[in-house]
């Protein structure tokens, strides 16, 4: 797990989220994140820019990436039937230092 990904799960955590997966693999792409907390699971796609002239990481996530994202978790869901009738949201999250922006995936 990256610097970034580490940022993020904190994030999480210190929300009442749980860890269910880490750099897991399914349908040939990776799910950065996996938590959950009560019915709320979130498949979260984490990226970090280094500073402010390098960009905002949200931008590195487009339409193709989202894409994936969405295949791969309902590739991972479907191993995990134990979590079915859950509410399930896809977001992004930016690391810029230590600021972490979460948002809502297209």
């Amino acid at each position: 797990m990256n610097r970034g990904e580490r940022l993020a799960l904190r994030h999480y955590r210190v929300r009442g989220y749980r860890l269910l997966g880490a750099n897991v693999r399914a349908a040939g792409y990776e799910l950065d994140l996996v938590v959950r907390r009560g019915r709320r699971v979130v498949v979260a796609e984490v990226k970090e820019k280094g500073g402010g002239g390098y960009g905002d990481p949200l931008e590195m996530i487009g339409p193709e990436k989202a894409r994936r994202v969405r295949t791969a978790a309902g590739a991972w869901l479907a191993t995990h039937p134990e979590l079915a009738g859950l509410d399930v949201e896809l977001e992004a999250v930016g690391v810029r230092g230590r600021h972490v922006e979460r948002v809502p995936l297209e």
